[in-house]
């Protein structure tokens, strides 16, 4: 998730966040980000003007990352509805493959902690802004219901977050064809009920 980062830069966001998964954000310190990522603190300066700074670049780095990630996944599909299917598997594979990611996201997106001009920016780098266009494209070709995109990515994403925790706290086993059930499931409940139209 770091590789556009030096080598000093990537150890400190590494290190900021498997501490902030271990022992929560405010006890997470400049010394003991410098103490267990091998980096003076003097270095760490060097690159980051606070413990804000280097939160804020690490929700960035995460939020791009997974934009990334999920729009190639968009890329894919052929039709509308193997799209969808495609971009929501890629953000289950997320949260699967980069657990710590994925729990820093859910924890900290609409903490104060991050700065909201940081929010604004990472919105449009992120994968919303391209899943609410096919959400929206998939409106005007009568395939869902005329609901506000918006709303309607985040209800399915809320889904998806509930399962992808008990998965990672252990209370069941995510599967290739659980997940799928899933996704063919918020698929269903926006579709249009009009057994007319063809999917595209």
């Amino acid at each position: 998730m770091f590789e556009k980062y030096n080598k000093v830069q990537r150890a400190v966001l590494e290190t900021t966040l498997n501490i902030i998964i271990r022992k929560e954000l405010q006890a997470t310190s400049m010394s003991l980000i410098a103490k267990e990522s091998g980096v003076s603190t003097g270095n760490i300066y060097h690159y980051f003007q606070s413990k804000e700074d280097i939160v804020n670049e690490l929700y960035k780095a995460i939020v791009t990352f997974n934009g990334e990630y999920v729009r190639e996944g968009l890329l894919q599909g052929r039709t509308i509805r193997e799209q969808f299917e495609a971009g929501w598997n890629r953000v289950v594979e997320l949260g699967q493959k980069y657990p710590q990611g994925f729990q820093f996201i859910e924890q900290y997106s609409f903490s104060p902690y991050i700065y909201d001009e940081v929010k604004q920016a990472v919105y449009t780098d992120g994968w919303c802004g391209p899943m609410n266009k096919l959400y929206e494209e998939a409106i005007q070709q009568k395939l869902f219901i005329p609901l506000n995109p918006k709303l309607m990515v985040q209800m399915h994403y809320g889904t998806l977050v509930y399962i992808l925790k008990a998965h990672l706290q252990g209370i069941f086993e995510l599967t290739g064809d659980s997940v799928q059930e899933v996704i063919r499931s918020c698929w269903k409940a926006v579709q249009l009920a009009d057994d007319t139209i063809t999917e595209r």
